[in-house]
């Protein structure tokens, strides 16, 4: 592909969409069952379990992402136990271990929009709900869920939009091989070392134009959704 007379190769952007997808997917039933359980919980523990979370969000990327290849490279202790339960394969320098990295990198991405949409729920609805004898997962699925739409929209947004500018945890678990694990945020860094601005332009363009896309749709539908009435 040819965009403003040089020639762009839309691997690295087509694998960063994909891994960022995935990672979006297997985010979305875990982060709303954290959210849940710690909207929910009352214990000193709490705190704990709430610091453990947020750490991707203070910890540097790249020491995320070295204790995670510690883990997870083919000595690894998570490997190993693997390769015990009969799986061959190996989890570091492939789509996996992107896969692996974004996941953890951008847990409290989905999480923190969760947890402030169901803490803000009415609690008198989900009690009406259940006087109506309204299990768990009919008042889960059939009234805090739609409730929640605004913090879920925000929090699918916010992963996608944040595991599209890996670059440290990514570069870590998968490398910089061509074709095979090397994303666009690493596809920049590689076109600035060789000084090819003009390529490095385009490319970084393209993910601004995306993120205030992405952002400003999302926010508009968020504002809309906290207009209408309950």
């Amino acid at each position: 592909m040819t965009l403003f007379g040089h020639a762009l190769d839309l691997g690295p952007l087509w694998l960063t969409l994909q891994v960022a997808g995935i990672a979006t997917a297997v985010l979305l039933v875990p982060g709303l069952a954290i959210a849940w359980w710690l909207a929910h919980w009352r214990s000193p523990l709490r705190a704990v379990v709430e610091a453990v979370v947020a750490i991707p969000l203070v910890l540097p990327p790249v020491v995320l992402g070295f204790y995670l290849l510690v883990f997870l490279n083919p000595q690894g202790v998570v490997t190993q136990f693997l390769h015990h339960l009969g799986y061959e394969g190996q989890l570091t320098f492939n789509k996996i271990g992107l896969v692996i990295g974004s996941v953890v990198y951008s847990l409290p991405f989905m999480v923190q929009p969760l947890l402030r949409a169901f803490e803000s729920l009415p609690r008198n609805l989900l009690d009406a709900a259940a006087t109506l004898r309204a299990g768990w997962w009919d008042r889960f699925f059939h009234v805090a869920l739609p409730l929640s739409r605004g913090g879920l929209i925000v929090a699918l947004t916010l992963t996608f939009a944040h595991t599209v500018g890996e670059f440290g945890v990514v570069l870590m678990l998968g490398g910089n091989i061509p074709g095979k694990t090397r994303v666009v945020s690493i596809d920049i860094y590689n076109h600035v070392e060789a000084m090819d601005y003009a390529q490095a332009h385009i490319l970084s363009g393209l993910m601004l134009v995306f993120a205030v896309v992405v952002l400003t749709i999302v926010y508009g539908l968020y504002r809309r959704g906290e207009s209408e009435p309950i």
